[in-house]
């Protein structure tokens, strides 16, 4: 099968630049949409010229501009948008209907994929706690529209970024691993799903001409890494040769954490709330056919204690 020409909105982003240098490693010609005004940021500009000088095309554009969008998107067979869905750094997923849009007009894309990249909302919208529920809500409105435009689609669902939850083994609000006490959510047997995010854009990539994930729900959910937050702290420990003093938080107290904390953090509270305490990753069944690393056996995924070895 031939290589895909690849354009990626958000490209300097956390998850952008990972499927950027993902799409350029497995060949395929990759475009990078950059706004007008990054050249004021100066480290997305040496990300974009790293871009450049590995061989990928930069494009201006903008969701302030549509005919840009129109443009850049004429130029490829594939479109892939990463803008931010995290309410703690930026919220833009509503933005993706403009893309929608061009991509209806220019007539020519043969895969979307818009910024999921997390919990599944179509499995998971009907028992989100909010105020949380609003990014599932948003990326469902995402959904319909690409939908009701025929646009071919993959909606790669990534579960629990290794950055945000191993890091911090599994705390809320911490990306370092403690050598001395971690706070337990509940009783932290509840499963959930952590990959690397190297791994997340490696897979993603994948589907992009893969005629198996047409208008299909990926899920990146590989076996070594359905872990509960105490076996996390037990792969930990096991690493640094030491045993953690243990401290359980119950869900009440958790969640009435909530009454001092912004709105950004309250949305933050609530995924955690429904991945730590409520188990939501794990409580529907996938089939072989629908899960990244059964598809792909190709690719060596990092597993949770692969990943956790960065930090001893």
């Amino acid at each position: 099968m031939g290589k895909c020409k690849v354009l990626i909105v958000g490209g300097t982003g956390y998850i952008g630049r990972r499927l950027a240098k993902a799409s350029l490693a497995q060949g395929h010609e990759t475009y990078i949409l950059h706004r007008p005004e990054i050249s004021g940021d100066i480290d997305k500009v040496e990300i974009l010229m790293s871009f450049k000088m590995q061989g990928a095309h930069l494009v201006p554009g903008s969701f302030k501009d549509f005919n840009s969008l129109v443009e850049a998107v004429k130029l490829v067979d594939v479109v892939i948008c990463a803008i931010s869905g995290v309410h703690i750094r930026s919220h833009q997923i509503l933005l993706q209907l403009k893309l929608v849009e061009a991509i209806k007009e220019a007539g020519n894309v043969k895969r979307f994929l818009p910024s999921e990249f997390g919990m599944d909302p179509g499995k998971l919208i009907d028992t989100a706690m909010e105020p949380g529920k609003v990014t599932l809500d948003e990326k469902m409105v995402v959904r319909k529209a690409i939908e009701e435009a025929g646009i071919p689609f993959t909606y790669v669902s990534a579960n629990c970024f290794a950055g945000y939850f191993l890091g911090g083994l599994c705390q809320f609000g911490k990306i370092l691993p403690s050598r001395d006490v971690v706070i337990i959510h509940g009783d932290g047997n509840k499963k959930a799903i952590y990959n690397n995010e190297d791994d997340i854009a490696t897979y993603a990539i994948k589907t992009i001409d893969d005629p198996r994930t047409l208008n299909k729900t990926i899920y990146i959910s590989p076996p070594k890494n359905i872990l509960s937050q105490r076996e996390v702290v037990q792969t930990w420990e096991k690493l640094i040769g030491k045993e953690l003093q243990k401290i359980t938080l119950s869900k009440e107290d958790f969640l009435d954490s909530m009454k001092v904390l912004d709105y950004a953090q309250q949305v933050g509270i609530s995924h955690y709330n429904d991945v730590c305490y409520e188990g939501c990753l794990t409580k529907f069944k996938i089939g072989d056919e629908e899960e990244a690393s059964k598809l792909y056996p190709e690719v060596k995924y990092t597993t949770v204690e692969d990943y956790l070895k960065r930090y001893v």
